[in-house]
C-alpha cells in the first residue's frame, strides 16, 4: 500500500507536476510574448500559419485540439489586431480560410528566438527536452484515446 500512498501524495502526483510545469511554462511564455502583444493561443495560431499560410479554421482547430467555438473568437481578435485575414473558401463557402497579414508575417522574425528561450529556461538538455516532448505526446495520445 506504501507505493499507492506515494503516488497519491501531492509531491508524487504526475498530474500535479504536469499542471505546475504548465503554469511555469505559461509564465515564461508570457514574458516572451507580452512584448509582441501576443497571447499563447495567438502564438500557436501564428506558428501554424508561419509553417503553412492560408489554412481553414477547422484545420487549425484540429491541429490545436480546439473547437471552432473557442477558435473563432480568437481568430477574430487576431484579425482585429491586424495579424490575420479571414475569407470564405471559394470552393466551399461554409469554410473560413485564415491567412497572415503583412503584420502577422512580420512577427515571425520577432518571435524566432522564443523556442530556444523556452528550451533554455526549461533547464533540460536538448536530448532531455526531446525525450520529455515524446513522453508527453505519447501520454496525451493515450489519455485522449481513453487510456487504451
Amino acid at each position: 500500500m506504501k507505493q499507492v500512498d506515494e503516488i497519491i501524495a501531492l509531491d508524487g502526483m504526475l498530474c500535479f507536476d504536469i499542471y505546475a510545469a504548465h503554469h511555469a511554462f505559461g509564465q515564461v511564455y508570457k514574458s516572451l510574448l507580452d512584448p509582441l502583444g501576443l497571447t499563447y493561443p495567438q502564438y500557436l495560431v501564428l506558428l501554424l500559419l508561419w509553417a503553412g499560410d492560408d489554412q481553414t479554421v477547422g484545420g487549425i482547430g484540429r491541429q490545436l485540439g480546439l473547437e471552432s467555438s473557442t477558435l473563432t473568437p480568437l481568430i477574430k481578435r487576431m484579425e482585429k489586431n491586424g495579424l490575420l485575414l479571414r475569407k470564405r473558401d471559394a470552393a466551399d463557402e461554409r469554410r473560413v480560410r485564415v491567412s497572415l497579414s503583412d503584420k502577422g508575417k512580420g512577427l515571425e522574425a520577432d518571435a524566432a528566438e522564443i523556442p530556444s528561450c523556452i528550451a533554455k529556461a526549461s533547464g533540460l538538455s536538448i536530448s532531455e527536452f526531446r525525450l520529455m516532448h515524446d513522453m508527453l505526446f505519447k501520454t496525451r495520445r493515450a489519455l485522449l484515446a481513453g487510456g487504451d
